[in-house]
């Protein structure tokens, strides 16, 4: 069984906090989101991000899980527009913030995950939370074509 140091533990509990919040995020804007497309995104990405976390989990109790290095999330998504480029309704503004705010969320978790990192020893572990890192940056890469297709980027 692998040993964790206190330092790693400390980080996998904060990257833990990280990902706590944003399942919390998403499950909330999904309730507020007024486009389905969008509402379906936040559902997606809320079950991602606790996958996330039970990931971390799983490590803090001395087993690495496999991981598939999903690349593939950000490039193969392509999202229906609900919105029209003139439309500047109260829903196209709120959602547009929504989408806005999580995007802004992925690129403060994927750079805690690509500090994080290198405080592990156990290539295993570098290697889990380096794909992790990968999948936050797709979470990003969809809501910013979510927001382009629906002419708000």
């Amino acid at each position: 069984m692998m040993v964790l140091k206190e330092k790693e533990i400390t980080a996998l509990k904060d990257l833990q906090t990280q990902e706590q919040t944003c399942i919390e995020k998403y499950g909330k804007y999904s309730r507020e989101a007024k486009d389905p497309v969008l509402k379906d995104l936040f559902q997606t990405l809320q079950k991602k991000e606790q996958k996330h976390y039970d990931s971390l989990e799983q490590v803090i109790t001395g087993e690495v899980p496999q991981c598939d290095c999903n690349d593939s999330d950000g490039k193969d998504y392509n999202p229906t527009a609900t919105y029209m480029s003139m439309d500047n309704s109260e829903d196209k503004q709120s959602d547009c913030f929504l989408a806005t705010d999580c995007i802004a969320t992925e690129k403060l978790v994927s750079g805690e995950y690509n500090t994080d990192v290198f405080i592990f020893s156990d290539a295993k572990i570098r290697k889990l939370l380096a794909d992790i890192q990968i999948e936050e940056q797709n979470h990003a890469e969809m809501l910013f074509k979510y927001k382009t297709v629906n002419a708000m980027a």
